[in-house]
């Protein structure tokens, strides 16, 4: 059994180590392909391998057609949009994630981002607290619930919405439910997005939605670019000089963002699982699923069908 770990953006050392002690124990060959700098090299790499974690790599049809021993693909983190899952269910390879493994990691990054917006950018001018703010979680998801925990030490009034998540669970965690996306936008001074990118969300952050932010608020954006409608976001921070945008995740129209100096702030690259914890977990947890699925079929995590 071949376990291909293929890593444009690689583990640390410790979480590679960590991974392979992982398939040493069940008698699997690990290859390694980091810092690739071509899609060929990863098509050769592929094409006798029977397991294979990644990180943001993508995985599409002509991988998948390349990869023909190919039983699992293991997203090392929470996002799975870089993994064509239709194509990975065409070609009976079943796909999974490591929800969980990334989350105080990512939440952690979100008051980074916060507490630097909240002091204006650290430009010496007097800025405010997150003590007795209000905080809105758009998806009480893993990092959502982190994020609220967080808060709470903050002592920031949280507030939740999640479409898919019962309101009893938000109240269980200490944290107000609130019946709408509008409803959360309308009540919160802050709001942290933290849904997945798809049909549903793509562009649903938007103008309408963004502008029911009272005065001085703030968006937080460490989830996926997709989910923004940059054209409407750029025209309502034209309009709404109080509003501030700060994300980890580079936007298409970053050189026209750049242009709100001191209410725009995003990293050079993702951040959100950029921990030696994050990295050694995801990597790990990655390999265990594997073994377990190879072993016992276990599919306790598969995105696809």
């Amino acid at each position: 059994m071949k376990a291909l770990i293929a890593t444009e953006k690689p583990f640390s050392p410790v979480a590679v180590k960590g991974i392979k002690e992982v398939f040493d124990a069940a008698g699997y060959e690990t290859v390694l392909l980091e810092k690739y700098t071509e899609k060929q090299q990863l098509l050769e790499a592929v094409a006798d391998a029977d397991a294979l974690i990644i990180r943001s790599d993508k995985v599409d049809a002509e991988v998948l057609d390349a990869a023909k021993q190919l039983k699992i693909v293991v997203r090392a983190g929470a996002g799975y949009d870089n993994i064509d899952l239709e194509a990975a269910t065409a070609h009976k390879v079943v796909a999974m994630n490591t929800p969980g493994q990334n989350a105080n990691s990512v939440a952690e990054l979100v008051f980074g981002l916060l507490v630097y917006a909240k002091r204006n950018f650290f430009n010496g001018t007097s800025g405010t607290e997150l003590k007795g703010k209000r905080l809105g979680i758009l998806a009480f998801g893993n990092v959502g619930r982190n994020v609220a925990r967080i808060a709470k030490g903050f002592e920031m009034e949280v507030l939740a919405y999640d479409a898919y998540c019962p309101a009893e669970v938000i109240k269980a965690a200490g944290v107000k439910a609130v019946a709408s996306q509008d409803e959360l936008f309308e009540q919160s001074d802050i709001v942290s997005l933290h849904i997945p990118a798809t049909a549903e969300t793509r562009e649903s952050i938007n103008r309408a939605l963004v502008s029911k932010l009272p005065k001085g608020g703030i968006l937080v954006n460490t989830a996926r670019k997709e989910v923004i409608n940059e054209t409407e976001l750029i025209e309502l921070l034209n309009e709404r000089t109080d509003l501030k945008y700060v994300t980890d995740i580079k936007p298409d129209a970053d050189h026209k963002f750049a242009e709100f100096e001191g209410r725009y702030f995003t990293t050079p690259k993702k951040m959100g699982a950029q921990t030696a914890e994050a990295n050694i977990n995801a990597g790990i947890a990655a390999a265990r699923q594997i073994v377990d699925f190879i072993e016992n079929g276990v599919t306790k995590f598969q995105v696809n069908k």
